[in-house]
Formats: structure tokens, C-alpha cells, sequence
């Protein structure tokens, strides 16, 4: 499995819809994308402003056709100006679990 995380610091100003926007891409990634098994958005504890992205995709190839989704898009589109300072991102190669006990999340 391939993982993406995402560290995303927002502009105070544009927490509310961010978020909204946010949601909206996450749940279409697991909605409409047979590959995309997991999307967690997670608040940062001690920054209100902070959220953490975590994906897992069964490939890295449908992580590069998470990106021409149009929930993505609209994303990218939405929330270009909100940003406090560039996304953080990360990628790996799951080593634990193994792929075989990987489902997709509800």
C-alpha cells in the first residue's frame, strides 16, 4: 500500500471552509476512488489551524489518479489562497499491516 501525509497549516481566516473543502475532497476520495482504501483528516492538537492528512492508496499510480479526480481539483482550486505556508508531504511503502489485511474504509 501507498501512504501520503499531509501537514496543512491554514490561514485563521479560512479555517471554517478549508475544512469544508477538505471534507469534501476526503470524501469523495473514498466515495469515488476504488483505490483511494483511507482518508483521515486529523486536527491538530495544539494548533486549530494545522490538519493532518493521512491516505493510503492501493498503488502509487492511483495516488497520481487521485490527482486528476475532480473532487481534487476543486480542492486545489478552492483552497489555493488559504494556505499559511506550503503543504509539508510525505510518501511511503507500507511495511506493516501487510497489504492483504488492508479493506476500504466505509
Amino acid at each position: 500500500m501507498f501512504a501520503v501525509m499531509v501537514n496543512v497549516h491554514i490561514k485563521p481566516e479560512y479555517r471554517k471552509d478549508f475544512v469544508e473543502a477538505m471534507l469534501d475532497d476526503a470524501r469523495g476520495s473514498v466515495q469515488n476512488e476504488r483505490a483511494c482504501l483511507l482518508f483521515n483528516v486529523v486536527q491538530d492538537s495544539e494548533n486549530e489551524n494545522c490538519l493532518h492528512l493521512y491516505e493510503v492508496y492501493a498503488s502509487a499510480g492511483a495516488f497520481e489518479e487521485h490527482k486528476e479526480t475532480s473532487h481534487f481539483i476543486r480542492w486545489v482550486e478552492t483552497t489555493k489562497n488559504w494556505f499559511a505556508s506550503p503543504l509539508e508531504i510525505a510518501t511511503g511503502v507500507h511495511l506493516f499491516p501487510a497489504d492483504a489485511v488492508w479493506k476500504k474504509q466505509a
